[in-house]
């Protein structure tokens, strides 16, 4: 894809985002925040059987990490917590469609790093 088309990819879910909200009994939630640029994004995770089955998130930042939210929630339902584990920065680059640079890699990876803490509260035996 064109450099255009995945700007205009980040741009739309940044606008109307996947996920937004609150799941009313979540067994997971935590939120993370960049002081750097003062992202900010709650995320809440009902699992069954070590399989994400829904995700949400609230929040505030930038377009880069509001879109990254919007497609990483889109892309860990169904996943389980060792699929989610073994994602990276990598991964969130191939979501997104691109590097956003070091400066803004934080932007784009906090949302995942917020699913990750949040799976950090399980307890062992229920991966």
């Amino acid at each position: 894809m064109p450099m255009d088309l995945y700007a205009e990819e980040i741009i739309a879910h940044y606008e109307h985002p996947h996920n937004r909200g609150k799941i009313d009994l979540p067994n997971l939630s935590t939120r993370e925040y960049n002081p750097v640029c003062g992202d900010d994004i709650t995320v809440y995770i009902l699992l069954e059987k070590g399989r994400i089955i829904e995700i949400k998130f609230e929040g505030d930042g930038c377009a880069i990490s509001m879109a990254s939210a919007s497609m990483v929630t889109d892309y860990v339902k169904g996943k389980t917590v060792k699929d989610v584990e073994n994602m990276d920065a990598k991964t969130i680059i191939g979501l997104i469609g691109v590097d956003p640079g070091p400066a803004r890699l934080k932007c784009a990876i906090l949302p995942l790093k917020a699913i990750k803490n949040a799976l950090k509260k399980l307890p062992p035996d229920t991966t």
